[in-house]
């Protein structure tokens, strides 16, 4: 992994050295503060390169095309919440996505896939162990948004997110979030309400550069991409690992989210 990974900077081959610890402790206080971490400059420019090489041609020929509106939450309807609450406002999102049995010999699975890069993530999680999901299509997904397109608002269903971004577009695409917006005991809907009128100071913006590995807490911290502007689509890889092993998607979510089934 050393031709694809700034190994030196990020000593994720060395499990147990000093510099290992220190990046760990350095990861777990970012998410302690920030409710993120980011290691810039953790893939090298060539290995990005080969990665857009070799997903290029599957993204532009195969991708499915997500095109939806939505509500912050993804559901069609919350529990107690009257369906005209500001809190279920709707909004757009465009991404075309490749899947992991459509890229199995790329960059971004072998990352996914490396050992040392799983118990790193645990460790910095603080985690026992972490486990890549069992399903073809979920466990790596590139994500591509082109001119005029955007994630929208939304709260994540995992605990973690864990992308890397493989190339930056030319303009917008801004990692846009709000920490803490609702918590286990309070769904906070007038909070919701009030950053999708934007009006909650506390939002924060984010400009992330190429090869930069991204962990997030996005299960109680809204988020969203930028719109993007210009010719060069913004490509990113999410990598999806879980706390149990043998994870797959149901058939439902596989064709909502890709358009077909494993």
């Amino acid at each position: 992994m050393r031709h694809i990974l700034d190994l030196d900077r990020y000593p994720l081959d060395r499990p147990g050295s000093p510099e290992w610890h220190a990046l760990v402790a350095r990861c777990r206080s970012d998410l302690a503060k920030d409710g993120m971490f980011n290691l810039e400059g953790f893939v090298k420019a060539n290995a990005l390169a080969q990665a857009k090489a070799e997903i290029g041609p599957v993204m532009e020929t195969l991708s499915f095309t997500h095109k939806r509106r939505h509500n912050i939450y993804f559901r069609k309807e919350i529990p107690g919440l009257p369906a005209d609450h500001p809190a279920l406002a709707l909004c757009e999102t465009v991404n075309h996505t490749v899947c992991a049995d459509q890229i199995s010999h790329s960059v971004p699975v072998w990352i996914y896939e490396w050992s040392h890069f799983i118990t790193f993530l645990a460790a910095a999680m603080n985690k026992d162990a972490l486990f890549p999901a069992r399903d073809d299509l979920a466990r790596v997904n590139v994500m591509a948004y082109r001119d005029g397109e955007a994630l929208n608002w939304h709260f994540d269903r995992s605990e973690f997110t864990t992308t890397l971004l493989l190339q930056a577009p030319d303009g917008g695409g801004e990692f846009i979030y709000r920490t803490d917006l609702r918590s286990e005991d309070d769904p906070n809907y007038d909070g919701v309400a009030k950053l999708l009128r934007g009006e909650d100071p506390e939002v924060k913006s984010l400009t992330l550069s190429a090869g930069t590995l991204n962990v997030f807490r996005g299960k109680n911290t809204a988020h969203k991409v930028g719109t993007v502007k210009g010719a060069r689509e913004r490509l990113i890889a999410v990598f999806s690992y879980f706390d149990r092993p043998g994870v797959v998607f149901s058939r439902e979510d596989q064709l909502g989210f890709y358009g077909r089934t494993a």
